[in-house]
């Protein structure tokens, strides 16, 4: 065998990770055009020019210009990449991971700003749209909060409360956040690093039970 020439799994392996780089390419350009332009308003070519690749080479990823909106939606919802040490912060502190979770999600709102502008618009209007996003970002969440919230009931630390209600909340305020700085809010941008902190300050103050810690 020639050792100068790359084995057959690495060239599958080079392809799949040059496929991969595209892929994230052509969705970061659409979340940004769909942002600027509007969903309606953007067409395949202009999504292809902002990723610098052929018209047909987005087709060779995605049927259609709605297939991009759903991708863009299974991105953001991607929970499975929620770091390992949020999840081990569950049995620590109430506040400290309270503050990691909060804090992990201004994050990943920060980072695809340009994407939820992309979406959101649309899951009003697109009822297959709507019910994936209801699906994969608000159930999944929800799924997530809702048994560590009702753990921290049953140890005393929280106050008997009606568990998946308080979930909706939590993720009320996130929606609300979200949308303030959609709208350019100055004083929410400008100090966006110290909102989780507050944030977990006023829910901690409102649930501890009296024998919280």
């Amino acid at each position: 065998m020639d050792r100068s020439e790359p084995s057959s799994t690495a060239r599958t392996s080079r392809r799949e990770r040059l496929k991969q780089e595209r892929e994230k390419r052509i969705l970061d350009a659409a979340a940004m055009v769909f942002a600027r332009n509007g969903y309606h308003r953007t067409t395949i070519r202009d999504i292809a020019r902002q990723a610098d690749v052929a018209d047909g080479t987005i087709y060779n990823y995605f049927d259609s210009k709605f297939d991009l909106l759903v991708a863009l939606m299974a991105q953001l919802a991607d929970l499975d990449r929620m770091p390992a040490d949020l999840f081990a912060a569950r049995d620590q502190d109430m506040h400290d991971f309270v503050l990691a979770a909060f804090a992990e999600r201004m994050e990943r709102i920060e980072q695809g700003e340009e994407m939820l502008k992309a979406i959101l618009p649309q899951v009003f209007v697109h009822e297959d749209l709507r019910e994936r996003f209801y699906q994969q970002y608000v159930l999944r969440i929800a799924t997530l909060l809702e048994p560590y919230i009702q753990g921290q009931v049953e140890s005393g630390h929280v106050r008997p409360v009606d568990v998946s209600l308080v979930t909706r909340l939590v993720q009320g305020m996130f929606v609300g956040l979200l949308v303030l700085r959609i709208l350019g809010d100055q004083p929410l941008r400008a100090r966006w690093d110290e909102v989780p902190e507050l944030m977990a300050a006023l829910l901690l103050d409102g649930l501890r039970g009296e024998g919280g810690a």
